[in-house]
């Protein structure tokens, strides 16, 4: 029992201090003594840490000069820890309305968000984008591509999705050369991001509720600069911008897993080659990869799965589509409506 898996953390316990009280609850009692050669602890150390079990209420000091500790009914002491902490979350989820409203209340660096303003630091701008996601309650737009400032599957992210935004996503191909990967795209997929590819983008853009909107001035490595801007005029452009190319990109198809899996069943009935079906999930990816110019290996390396094995479903779909060459294939495709 006592090399399980470590699950007391919670209450307030490191994995030696969860084996001890394991292994106190196995044997009823103990004392510093017998952990310090059963844990290779010193002696004070070892006395210190029975001492945390106590002021934690799940041992209790026995009377005489051994020191001994005996175990607390577990069905009562780590219940009264779990209930305190269902307190302790609980009233954190009643003060998240007056925290966000707060947070929302004063501007990073005490940027006035009526104004239009120059970004020209990293932090800055990586700290707007954060910020910006935050706030969004019905939509964000976003053009993903190179250089990045900050980590990529932001949590927040999925924060949003799970409270309803709509999130549509453009990726560019360097995307997944650069600080995404397909996994992590397939990933917000499943959450609700729409999600699509273009061959590659003019700028990094980020637009939210159509109130809101931070924009790159520059795209070269290590010279980060962005434009933070509530203006209505401008924000109204960005948003045309973003839909222009939004209606030229490719969908990014289903998650990795479905494409490994054999992708979807057929979808419609569509004449083509002499066959009635539609594509495949796995057909579309592919398609869709194909389309916007993505190399065979960078394919393989997003999809995790190997070239051979790529050349393979490469060759069936040509069969399939009876097409010689990747343009044919993409007109015949276009035909049956697989794009």
């Amino acid at each position: 029992m006592a090399e399980d898996t470590p699950f007391l953390d919670m209450a307030g316990l490191d994995p030696l201090s969860e084996r001890v009280y394991l292994d106190l609850l196995e044997h009823g009692t103990s004392n510093p003594a017998r952990v310090s050669e059963k844990f290779g602890l010193g002696v004070p150390a070892a006395s210190a840490m029975l001492e945390s079990l106590r002021e934690l209420g799940l041992a209790s000091r026995l009377e005489g000069d051994e020191r001994e500790y005996a175990a607390v009914d577990p069905g009562y002491s780590l219940r009264a820890i779990a209930d305190r902490m269902g307190d302790q979350v609980l009233r954190i989820r009643e003060s998240l309305p007056r925290l966000v409203e707060l947070f929302e209340r004063v501007p990073p660096s005490g940027i006035d968000q009526t104004q239009t303003t120059i970004l020209a630091d990293a932090d800055a701008v990586a700290a707007w984008y954060t910020r910006l996601q935050h706030q969004a309650r019905s939509e964000f737009l976003a053009f993903d591509r190179p250089p990045y400032v900050s980590a990529s599957l932001d949590p927040v992210e999925a924060i949003a999705l799970d409270r309803g935004v709509v999130w549509r996503a453009i990726y560019t191909i360097e995307s997944f050369d650069d600080g995404t990967t397909w996994q992590e795209v397939a990933e917000l997929a499943e959450q609700g991001e729409q999600a699509r590819i273009a061959p590659d983008l003019p700028v990094k853009l980020a637009i939210v509720d159509r109130r809101a909107a931070l924009v790159s001035l520059t795209l070269v490595p290590g010279r980060i600069s962005a434009l933070v801007t509530s203006s209505k005029p401008l924000i109204d452009a960005l948003v045309q911008l973003f839909e222009f190319h939004w209606a030229r990109s490719l969908p990014l198809g289903d998650a990795r897993a479905t494409f490994e899996g054999g992708g979807a069943p057929p979808e419609g009935a569509i004449a083509g080659a002499g066959r009635t079906r539609g594509a495949t999930s796995e057909e579309r990816t592919l398609l869709a990869l194909m389309a916007v110019g993505m190399k065979d290996d960078a394919i393989a390396r997003q999809l995790q799965i190997s070239p051979r094995t790529l050349r393979r479903r490469n060759q069936e779909l040509m069969i399939e589509l009876e097409a010689g060459t990747r343009f044919q294939a993409g007109l015949e495709a276009a035909r049956r409506g697989w794009l």
